[in-house]
């Protein structure tokens, strides 16, 4: 359960509060889709929520982020056990790119690209105004991608809120420059 995130890992932000974070996962890229789009393997690293593959279907996402890791860490003050949203999925073309609406930001992609025999996933959460947000939004999708990154390579994932508390720490420092 070590953590060994390099500069590559962390997301940028452009200046139209747009947070861009890629990761370079094990393949192929049917078995990366599938955790984007089932509800049983999206539950593993980020929300469960049933979804219809085709543009314009509802996706109400469910976060139990408690469930993500054994141990889940020490959850942060003011985040509850349980975190509901309803999406839109805005456009989708199997097994490369979903795009969804993602409550009042611009919305997120999510891209993936075949590189040999592993696949780049590429985040893009649009348009986050609030820096408060934008900061939970940077540590949660790198805290939530290092869960996703484990499970595909079949290893342990540090706990997830403590995690989440790291990142957010650095995520402050490195929006701050």
């Amino acid at each position: 359960m070590t953590i060994m995130a390099t500069d590559h890992d962390y997301g940028v932000v452009t200046e139209d509060a747009t947070l861009t974070l890629e990761r370079l996962l094990p393949g192929p890229i049917e078995r990366v889709w599938s955790y984007l789009v089932d509800s049983g393997r999206r539950s593993q690293w980020l929300a469960a929520g049933a979804m219809e593959q085709r543009v314009g279907a509802p996706v109400d996402l469910v976060w139990r982020n408690d469930e993500l890791t054994d141990p889940p860490g020490t959850r942060p003050d003011g985040m509850g056990e349980e975190h509901r949203m309803t999406c839109e999925i805005l456009e989708i073309a199997a097994p490369h790119r979903l795009a969804i609406s993602w409550g009042s930001t611009g919305g997120v992609t999510f891209t993936l690209q075949e590189k040999g025999d592993q696949v780049l996933l590429a985040i893009t959460h649009r348009r986050v105004a609030d820096p408060a947000v934008l900061l939970n939004v940077s540590a949660g999708w790198h805290a939530h991608v290092d869960v996703l990154e484990a499970r595909l390579h079949g290893t342990t994932a540090a706990p997830h809120w403590d995690n989440f508390v790291r990142l957010r720490g650095e995520y402050t420092a490195r929006l701050a420059g």
